[in-house]
C-alpha cells in the first residue's frame, strides 16, 4: 500500500497484498465480506446520492443538478482505491465492471488544463480561493492515491495518467514564487509522495514538501486539532522524512506520537474525543458517552504508524496498530459489512439522545447507520479493510518480519532475491499459540522477526521442537537467526489471560473504574448480555490480591461471528440513589450480586440499541 522499497530512511519494506493470502480464521471473512457486500453497497450508496452523477453533469452526461458536500468527489476516489486493492487478491468481474466505469466517468469531467473536481469547475472565479475550506486539494489528494492503488493492482495506467495531469496542474499554481498556500484538510502531502515513488517524477515529492512547510510541520510538538486532518499530516511527513532524512520531522514526529500516545488516546485506540471541531481537545480529555472517536481518525492513526513502524522496526507502532485494528477501527463496521459508525461512543444509556451540546450537522444517534451526509468513514473502512494482509509482514536486509497474527500464507522474496514462504497457523486473537512454518527456495542464512506484543508479560518460543534459552521480551520484536530450510517450524506462544486495566487519575470519567482487555481485544459490557441489569450502575467485583483473578474466559463459536467472552462477578445497587446530592455516609451499599457478562467492543450494537460501557466502576457507592 506504501511502495518504501526505495525509500532511503525507511528500514523495513513492504509485501504487497497478493503476496499473503489469507486463510480461514479471524481476518478472512472480514475482507472477504468487503469484497462481496461492502463495495457493492456502497456504490449503490454513491449512484442513489449523486456522486456519480456530478462528474457525468460535467459531460452532458447528466442532468442532475451538484450534489452531496463539496468534497463529494474523494467517496467515490476512496472507494476505486479500496475497489482495486480488492482486484489484488479477488476475481470480482462484477466490482471490476464498477471500477471501469467510474474511471470513464472521472475521465469525462477532466479539464483540458489538468484540473478536476466536480464541484469547482463549474466555478472557475473560485478555484483555490478558499484552502482551508474548499477540500479541492484533499479530493486530489485521494485521487491521487487511487490512481497509485489502481495502478499497482491492474498495471491501468489511465487513471494514473489523469491523476498526474492534476498534479502537473497543482505545481504549475503552486510553489515558491507562484501562489502561497496550504490545504486545510491535509492529504495531499503523502498522496504526492507515493504518486512520486510509482512516476519517478521529483516535483511531487517537491510539491509535498512545500505545502508541508506552509504548514509549519516541522515546529509542531504537541497533538492538536481536528484529529484526521492532524494525523494525514502526521502520514505526510514521515513519508517526506523517509524520502529527504530532514530530521526536523523526524523530531516533530517522535513528539506528537508521545503526546497522542502518553495523553489522548482512548484505551481501544480510538482518538478525537472533543466533538467541537472533530479534535483531540485537551491532555486527558477522553469522554465516554460523548466520545467522538470518528472512525476516520482511528483509520489515520493505522496509517501513520505503519509508516513509523517502517523507519525502525519498533514494536510500539505495531502494537497500536494492532490494537487500533481490532477495536477502534474494527469498531466502526457492522458484521453485515453493511452499517457504519462515524462515531464511536464508549458508554450509551441506550438511548437515542441527540446532544444539545453538538451543532445539528454533528449530533450523533449511538446506532450503527446506513450511511452519512459526509461518508467518509464508510469508504475509508472498505480501503483499510481491503489492504489488511499488507500490514502483516515486512523484510528488511536482515530478514523478515511479522508484525501480526492470523491464518495466512505468504510468498515472497527477500532484498537479495531469494524466494521464501511462511505460513501462519492460529486461532488468534483467541488464543495465543502461532505456529510459523517457513521455507526457503535454497539454504538460506536470515532473520526471522516475530513480534511480541507489550500486552504479553509470559512468552516463549520453540524452533523445530527445542525451547529457545532467550526469554521473549513484550514490546519487542524476537529476532530468530539461523540457516532455514524447509519445513522449518516455529511455535510462539503468548499468554492471554484477562486483565483489568485502569487508566491515569487525570481521566475524570474513569477514575475508580476499570475495563478489561485479553491479548489486543478490548472488552465492553453491552446491555443485551446482561439483562435485567443497569451496566453503568452495575459495579466490578475482585480480589485485591488478584485482581483478574475472577475474569473468566471462554469462546463462544455461535456469538457474534465467533467470540471469546469474558464472564465476572458483580454487583447492583438494590436501592435508588435518590436525590442528586446527599450528605456522605460512612456505611455500605445496599447491592446483590450478580454475573457480569463483556463482548468484544468492536461486535457491539450488532444486535440493536442497549447499553453499554467498556470501563465499570470497581468501588461500591455510599448510599
Amino acid at each position: 500500500m506504501v511502495s518504501t522499497t526505495n525509500s532511503p530512511f525507511y528500514r523495513l519494506k513492504p509485501v504487497p497484498i497478493r503476496a499473503v493470502r489469507m486463510q480461514e480464521g479471524f481476518w478472512k471473512p472480514r475482507i472477504d465480506k468487503n469484497a462481496t457486500v461492502t463495495l457493492k453497497s456502497q456504490m449503490q450508496k454513491l449512484r442513489a446520492t449523486g456522486v456519480l452523477d456530478n462528474f457525468l453533469r460535467l459531460c452532458g452526461k447528466s442532468e442532475a443538478e451538484f450534489r452531496g458536500r463539496r468534497s463529494s468527489d474523494s467517496d467515490l476516489y476512496r472507494w476505486i482505491e479500496a475497489a482495486s486493492w480488492t482486484l489484488q487478491i479477488y476475481k470480482l468481474p462484477e466490482i471490476e465492471k464498477m471500477l471501469n466505469e467510474a474511471i470513464e466517468v472521472i475521465e469525462s469531467a477532466q479539464g483540458n488544463d489538468g484540473y478536476l473536481n466536480t464541484y469547482y469547475k463549474e466555478r472557475a472565479s473560485e478555484r483555490w480561493t478558499d484552502l482551508n475550506r474548499s477540500l479541492e486539494l484533499y479530493c486530489a489528494g485521494h485521487l491521487f492515491q487511487a490512481a497509485v492503488a489502481h495502478h499497482r493492482s491492474t498495471g491501468d495506467d489511465r487513471l494514473l495518467k489523469m491523476a498526474c495531469k492534476f498534479a502537473d496542474h497543482i505545481c504549475e499554481v503552486f510553489g515558491p514564487g507562484k501562489r502561497e498556500g496550504h490545504p486545510g484538510h491535509p492529504g495531499i502531502e503523502m498522496a504526492l509522495i507515493e504518486l512520486y515513488r510509482e512516476t519517478g517524477v521529483k516535483k511531487y515529492l517537491d510539491m509535498a514538501g512545500f505545502f508541508l512547510d506552509q504548514i509549519g510541520g516541522k515546529d509542531m510538538r504537541e497533538i492538536l486539532g481536528h484529529a484526521v486532518r492532524t494525523l494525514y499530516l502526521c502520514c505526510g511527513m514521515t513519508d517526506y522524512y523517509a524520502e529527504t532524512g530532514d530530521k526536523a520531522y523526524l523530531e516533530a514526529l517522535d513528539s506528537l506520537w508521545k503526546s497522542m500516545v502518553e495523553t489522548k488516546i482512548y484505551i481501544t485506540g480510538a482518538v478525537g474525543g472533543r466533538a467541537l471541531g472533530e479534535s483531540f481537545g485537551r491532555e486527558f480529555e477522553l469522554p465516554n458517552e460523548n466520545s467522538y472517536a470518528e472512525t476516520c481518525a482511528a483509520i489515520a492513526s493505522v496509517f501513520w504508524n505503519w509508516r513509523m513502524l517502517s523507519l525502525n522496526g519498533e514494536a510500539r507502532f505495531a502494537d497500536l496498530m494492532e490494537l487500533t485494528l481490532y477495536n477502534g477501527v474494527l469498531s466502526g463496521i457492522s458484521l453485515d459489512g453493511e452499517k457504519y459508525f462515524y462515531v464511536n461512543p464508549h458508554a450509551t444509556s441506550g438511548r437515542v439522545i441527540e446532544d444539545p451540546w453538538r451543532p445539528p450537522e454533528r449530533r450523533f444517534i449511538p446506532t450503527r447507520q446506513e450511511w452519512f451526509r459526509c461518508p467518509c468513514c464508510p469508504t475509508n473502512l472498505a480501503r483499510i479493510l481491503a489492504t489488511i494482509p499488507g500490514y502483516f509482514y515486512s523484510t528488511s536486509e536482515e530478514g523478515v518480519w511479522v508484525h501480526l497474527y492470523d491464518n495466512n500464507v505468504l510468498e515472497w522474496h527477500l532484498q537479495d532475491g531469494t524466494r521464501f514462504s511462511l505460513r501462519q497457523k492460529t486461532k488468534y486473537p483467541w488464543d495465543g499459540k502461532i505456529k510459523v512454518e517457513l521455507s526457503s527456495e535454497v539454504e538460506k542464512e536470515f532473520s526471522l522477526y516475530l513480534r511480541v506484543p507489550g500486552w504479553c508479560h509470559e512468552a516463549s518460543i520453540m524452533v523445530d521442537g527445542e525451547l529457545t534459552s532467550d526469554v521473549p521480551q513484550p514490546g519487542s520484536y524476537h529476532k530468530i537467526r539461523r540457516t532455514w530450510r524447509k519445513g522449518s517450524e516455529v511455535i510462539l506462544y503468548l499468554k492471554m489471560p484477562p486483565v483489568l486495566m485502569v487508566c491515569n487519575p487525570m481521566v475524570a470519567e474513569n477514575r475508580c473504574s476499570v475495563a478489561i482487555k485479553r491479548g489486543p481485544i478490548v472488552y465492553c459490557f453491552e446491555g443485551v448480555d446482561n439483562p435485567g441489569i443497569s451496566v453503568r450502575k452495575a459495579r466490578l467485583k475482585f480480589n485485591p490480591t488478584n485482581p483478574s483473578g475472577s475474569l473468566k474466559a471462554e469462546f463462544h463459536p455461535d456469538l457474534l461471528g465467533g467470540v471469546t467472552v469474558i464472564t465476572a462477578e458483580g454487583t447492583v445497587p438494590t436501592e435508588e440513589w435518590g436525590p442528586l446530592y446527599r450528605p456522605f455516609e460512612a456505611k455500605p451499599a445496599k447491592t446483590r450480586p450478580v454475573k457480569l457478562k463483556a463482548i468484544p467492543y468492536y461486535a457491539w450494537n450488532n444486535r440493536g440499541l442497549s447499553e453499554m460501557s467498556i470501563w465499570m466502576q470497581i468501588h461500591e457507592p455510599n448510599i
